[in-house]
């Protein structure tokens, strides 16, 4: 098939490249475009004209949360919904036959409220990322083909990660992996996570089988607590790390006192790093027709991990 990507040069884009460019023949669409192995040609957004025929356009292209609040709101708005009605509405007027549109599962909720975030969830995002990706859904979701034959796949993943990333969990890696004590320990949340295999794997699915319509979470098939998550790096490393058990009522003073004086933790800050967030992936298992996901949720990280040594 002929495959259009969009920003194919970010992580993501990148990784289903080098899983898609032996079955498949790759376009990619993208604000810069120069040349990238696998990919026959790039194109500029203001050279929609001249895109080929394609069967299949995966919509990358966006706007990644800031976590550290510097983005303007509207930045996100101009790109997560202004490139997503641009692409969708070429779709619809294309011979493509699919169109696969990654949103978040931020554009669910902010907070997951229960055991386990599912695609039932009515939508009440937090903030400009979410809010941008709900609107760019609801664009989707309000122009629904008029051909039968053309297939809309909504997806919200959870944290992706893997060789290449450059994430929160790099970030993580670099701290503790230098033996710094991680002093929430106290708190076991657990959260799900997505490995770029298994995301990959997802995509081959929406390409190869003809699945119904619909909005599908994707993530790891395991939820794994922080404190796991550093033992991980821990072998990986093979270095001991250091989970500091602090009483939690005190490190909830210390981040009320860190909002006060703008430190790093601070309130917003801990209920982050220790929030429960567990994605339910049953539905999308389901229409594809799978028992489990090909990695499980520790071997996804220690590939990971280990290439943030490398």
């Amino acid at each position: 098939m002929n495959i259009l990507i969009t920003g194919i040069h970010g992580f993501v884009g990148s990784n289903l490249v080098a899983g898609l460019k032996s079955q498949h023949t790759i376009y990619g669409l993208d604000i810069i475009s120069p040349q990238k192995q696998g990919v026959v040609k790039t194109y500029n957004w203001n050279e929609l004209e001249k895109l080929p025929k394609v069967d299949v356009i995966i919509h990358l292209a966006g706007k990644a949360h800031d976590t550290k609040n510097q983005s303007k709101a509207q930045t996100y708005f101009d790109i997560n919904l202004g490139l997503t009605t641009i692409i969708y509405d070429f779709f619809l007027q294309s011979a493509a036959t699919k169109f696969i549109f990654f949103s978040s599962v931020k554009a669910a909720a902010d907070l997951v409220v229960g055991d386990i975030l599912t695609e039932d969830v009515v939508p009440t995002p937090k903030g400009p990322y979410g809010e941008s990706k709900i609107a760019a859904e609801n664009y989707i979701l309000g122009k629904r083909p008029t051909d039968p034959m053309k297939f809309v796949y909504i997806l919200r993943p959870c944290m992706i990660h893997g060789p290449g990333n450059k994430g929160n969990l790099n970030l993580l890696y670099s701290v503790v992996s230098r033996g710094v004590p991680w002093p929430l320990g106290a708190y076991n949340n657990r959260r799900s996570y997505t490995s770029v295999d298994n995301l990959c794997f997802v995509i081959e699915g929406l390409i190869d089988k003809y699945v119904n319509t619909g909005v599908y979470n994707i993530g790891d098939d395991e939820a794994l607590s922080t404190n796991e998550l550093i033992q991980v790096i821990g072998e990986c490393t093979g270095k001991p790390q250091h989970i500091w058990k602090l009483n939690r009522k005190l490190m909830e003073k210390v981040s009320a006192l860190g909002t006060i004086l703008h430190l790093p933790l601070n309130t917003e800050r801990l209920q982050k790093l220790t929030e429960n967030y567990v994605v339910s992936n049953k539905k999308i298992k389901l229409v594809l027709g799978v028992d489990k996901m090909p990695v499980s949720a520790r071997e996804g990280l220690i590939k990971t991990i280990n290439s943030f040594k490398e």
